[in-house]
C-alpha cells in the first residue's frame, strides 16, 4: 500500500508565485503526490520556469483562451493512465477550468469553479457550471468508478466555513449552498469537514485588504472531495494556512491505495 499527498491550490497567478520563490518551496516542502492548480492565469509558453520538472512532476495545462485568466494545471509524479481536458461544453472549455485524471484505482479532477461575479452577473454561469461538473463525477461514479475531485469551488458551505456569513453574498447564496448539498445526497464526502467536523475559523481564502488574511476574517472554499467509498481510504485532511503567495492557500489529503 502507498500513501499519497494530493493538493489542490488557487495560486492566483502562477507566474508571480515563480518569481517570489513562494511556488517552488511549498512544491519542495509539501512535495505531493499530485497537485491541482487553479487560476493559473498563464500559457505554457508564458512560464519560463519549471521547478517541477526537476522535482519529476508532468504537467498537463487546461489554459484559458483570454490572456491572463482562469487557467488549470496538473503535476502528477504518479502518470495517468489518461487525460481528459473540460467538460464537453464549449462554452467552459474556453475558461480552461477543468482536468481529469484517470489513476485506475481512482479518477481525479481537478477543477476551478467560477465566481458569479459583480451583482450575481455570472450566477446563471456559475449554477449551468455546477449541474454539469456534478453530472460528470456522478456519471463516473454510476460506473463504479471511485472519484477525486477538488479545487476552487466558490462556495462555502456551511456557516462554521466561513467568518461573517451572508446570504445575499455571492459564494453563501441560499442556490450555491444547496448544491453543495446535492454533491454530497450523490454520495460524495466533503474530507475535511468530515475529519474535522467541529473545526472552526478554517478557512482557504482571505480578501485581500483591511489585513482580513492576518487577522483569519475568511472562507473555506477550497476543497477535497472522494466519493463514500474512497473516505475510508482518507488518513488525513489538511489546510496549509501558513503558505503565502496568494489570496488561496494549499489544501489537501492523504489517500492510502
Amino acid at each position: 500500500m502507498a500513501t499519497l499527498r494530493i493538493c489542490s491550490w488557487n495560486v492566483n497567478g502562477l507566474r508571480a508565485g515563480l518569481r517570489s520563490g513562494a511556488f517552488p518551496a511549498w512544491l519542495e516542502e509539501t512535495a505531493p503526490d499530485i497537485a491541482g492548480l487553479q487560476e493559473v492565469k498563464a500559457r505554457p509558453e508564458q512560464v519560463e520556469e519549471h521547478p517541477w520538472l526537476d522535482a519529476g512532476y508532468e504537467a498537463t495545462w487546461h489554459p484559458a483562451e483570454e490572456p491572463g485568466y482562469s487557467g488549470a494545471l496538473l503535476l502528477t509524479k504518479r502518470p495517468p493512465e489518461s487525460l481528459r481536458l473540460g467538460l464537453d461544453t464549449p462554452e467552459f472549455e474556453r475558461e480552461g477550468r477543468v482536468i481529469e485524471a484517470d489513476y485506475g484505482e481512482f479518477v481525479l479532477l481537478t477543477s476551478y469553479f467560477p465566481n458569479a461575479g459583480r451583482k450575481l452577473a455570472r450566477l446563471d454561469f456559475k449554477l449551468a457550471y455546477y449541474e454539469t461538473f456534478l453530472e460528470r463525477v456522478v456519471a463516473l461514479r454510476d460506473k463504479g468508478r471511485s472519484v477525486v475531485f477538488m479545487g476552487d469551488l466558490n462556495v462555502a458551505h456551511r456557516e462554521i466555513d466561513v467568518a461573517r456569513p451572508n446570504e445575499k453574498e455571492t459564494g453563501f447564496l441560499p442556490v450555491e449552498r444547496a448544491w453543495a448539498d446535492r454533491v454530497i445526497e450523490n454520495g460524495f464526502v466533503d474530507t475535511f469537514r468530515a475529519l474535522h467536523p467541529e473545526q472552526a475559523e478554517a478557512y482557504s481564502y482571505w480578501d485581500p485588504w483591511r489585513e482580513r488574511r492576518k487577522r483569519n476574517i475568511g472562507w473555506r472554499i477550497d476543497y477535497v472531495f472522494v466519493s463514500e467509498d474512497l473516505m475510508p481510504s482518507v488518513s488525513r485532511a489538511f489546510i496549509e494556512h501558513e503558505v503565502l503567495s496568494s489570496d488561496h492557500c494549499p489544501v489537501g489529503i492523504e489517500l492510502d491505495v
